[in-house]
């Protein structure tokens, strides 16, 4: 009885531990205390709502290009900024500009099994470089999930999400990529950082 006693208690020392070590990660990044000296590379509280994906902070008022899509979704590129992590964040927003209620379609998950099968996402974008002649898609996590907005409502008449996508960076001295999404138009943007 005392080792079955022992065995559990060690697991409740454990759950205990780890719960408070993700309970102190939580803490470190929120609130507004942050640090004010580090690049604008990590995602802002949206102004919305809370729990909604946010774009990055000290982006222009200007977007970097307009898309437009199937059911008069428009898609706004805000920023795409290099990081020294090794990957290029491109933020925006996805807006209904039609009078009705736009599903938002499954073909921008894209085509691969891996990413579909953690539902709807903009899993299908890419970047093109076309002088060095490569396409770069979205990163996934170890589990196969996108790094991109994920979870995508249907948007009423006038409605809009903020939205990121996550890619390999190309070569510093890439400055300027095609972005595409299946459905919507192509747009040339900046990567800056």
């Amino acid at each position: 009885m005392s080792i079955r006693f022992t065995a559990k208690a060690r697991r409740g020392m454990v759950v205990l531990t780890v719960a408070a070590g993700l309970a102190l990660g939580v803490t470190g990044c929120g609130g507004s205390g942050g640090d004010d000296k580090k690049p604008d590379t990590t995602a802002s509280a949206s102004k919305e709502s809370g729990s909604k994906p946010s774009t990055q902070e000290g982006q222009s008022d200007e977007p970097l290009a307009e898309l437009k899509g199937p059911q008069s979704l428009l898609l706004q590129i805000t920023s795409a900024k290099r990081d020294s992590g090794g990957f290029v964040t491109v933020n925006g927003t996805i807006k209904n500009d039609g009078a009705g209620t736009a599903v938002i379609p499954s073909n921008l998950s894209g085509n691969e099994t891996e990413i579909i099968k953690n539902g709807s996402s903009l899993g299908g974008a890419t970047l093109v470089d076309s002088k060095g002649k490569k396409r770069y898609y979205v990163l996934r996590d170890t589990d196969g999930r996108p790094l991109t907005t994920t979870g995508l409502p249907a948007l009423k008449s006038g409605e809009s999400i903020p939205v990121f996508m996550q890619f390999p960076s190309p070569p510093a001295s890439t400055t300027e990529v095609d972005f595409q999404l299946p459905g919507f138009a192509t747009a040339t943007i900046q990567i800056s950082g």
